[in-house]
């Protein structure tokens, strides 16, 4: 027989055998072997898709800072409303709205400042994303990531900018969390006039998003449903969350602290996620939010002091790695699961990072 031949195998072969054959084929073409498990990871990522989770990342990060039973947020959180700007910038970017203008000047300039363009006009189905990605189209010189956070949010002097302002934001999110069902809405009074309130409807939508939370924070599932006033304990979960400790690096990622995507079983706001493009790094980017924002210790009051500095401490980290460009790649935190190398993902992850790079310099309330 000739040298380069050998006897046809009959089943399953083993994976060394499937590697050694590859090896050996690719060898004459002069191309790459690859194993099982990096051809198992090349044919997943083929089926990866842009579909987009029920819950925006506004929605999100709302969900985090609402009270359950109250049906407001804080009234002393004056950075929400700015980080929910920069999450309508990341939700745009993850739809292929928006990109990172491309010119001879742009790598010379600080992440942040990049001007943005639009890339896309077809209707992402949420109102307030529609109406952003009006307002960037119909500007008169591109913009950077920096300014347009300050635009929509109306962090401006000149008032000849204040039409750029997107008004009634969380009341407009909370509207639209009553239409999915996950919030009602009652009326509350307070003092001298009434308000409408939103009180949480179906706790399941919270519950998952703070699942996701503590995936990324690197801590156990097992504290991420606390037991809340007027609804009956979970099957299964603690009586009582009260002063619990928790160590980072008791999650799915193990005490090395990588990312990892761990889909939830049963889930109903984020079915086929494990199916998502950029479900992990929608993760991260809705951690950067919560930290930003000053809503990330809300679902880890029930833990102890240093549980918590330590999840605000890796939430920073996340920030720092994922807030500049190129990632940082040597960090511990980085994962290639996020970077997927294609020039049409690259283009998301550089708006993320320039959103990102802007929540870093927000002055924090935790």
């Amino acid at each position: 027989m000739a040298e380069g031949l050998s006897r046809r195998r009959v089943g399953t072969p083993r994976v060394e055998d499937e590697t050694i054959a590859t090896t050996n084929a690719s060898t004459s073409n002069n191309t790459p072997a690859l194993s099982r498990s990096q051809s198992a990871s090349a044919d997943v990522g083929k089926t990866k898709t842009d579909k987009a989770p029920l819950l925006t990342l506004m929605e999100e990060t709302l969900l985090l800072g609402l009270k359950d039973q109250e049906g407001y947020l804080s009234f002393w959180n004056d950075s929400l409303s700015y980080v929910l700007r920069g999450c309508m910038l990341m939700e745009l970017a993850f739809r292929r709205r928006i990109r990172i203008t491309k010119d001879a000047f742009t790598g010379m300039t600080n992440i942040s400042d990049r001007p943005i363009e639009v890339i896309s006009i077809k209707p992402t189905g949420e109102v307030l994303l529609d109406e952003a990605l009006k307002t960037i189209k119909g500007s008169e010189s591109p913009r950077a990531v920096a300014s347009w956070m300050d635009l929509l949010s109306g962090e401006t002097w000149n008032i000849a900018k204040a039409g750029y302002q997107l008004k009634q934001v969380r009341e407009r999110l909370a509207k639209g969390l009553v239409d999915k069902g996950v919030l009602r809405t009652e009326k509350r009074n307070f003092l001298f006039f009434d308000m409408a309130t939103h009180p949480v409807q179906d706790p399941r939508a919270k519950d998952e998003v703070i699942v996701r939370v503590m995936d990324t924070l690197n801590l156990p599932r097992s504290a991420a449903i606390p037991t809340r006033a007027g609804r009956p304990n979970t099957p299964g979960s603690p009586a009582s969350y009260g002063g619990s400790r928790y160590n980072i690096g008791q999650g799915i990622g193990g005490q090395g602290g990588r990312l990892t995507m761990a889909p939830v079983a049963n889930t109903r706001f984020y079915r086929g996620e494990e199916d998502a493009r950029f479900a992990l790094l929608r993760r991260v980017c809705l951690v950067a939010a919560a930290c930003a924002g000053s809503v990330l210790e809300n679902p880890l009051t029930h833990m102890d002091m240093e549980t918590r500095d330590r999840a605000v401490s890796r939430a920073e980290n996340l920030m720092e790695v994922y807030g500049h460009w190129p990632y940082k790649k040597d960090s511990p935190l980085y994962t290639q699961e996020i970077d997927s190398g294609e020039a049409g993902d690259m283009m998301v992850e550089e708006v993320v990072a320039a959103v990102i790079s802007v929540m870093r310099k927000m002055d924090k309330l935790i």
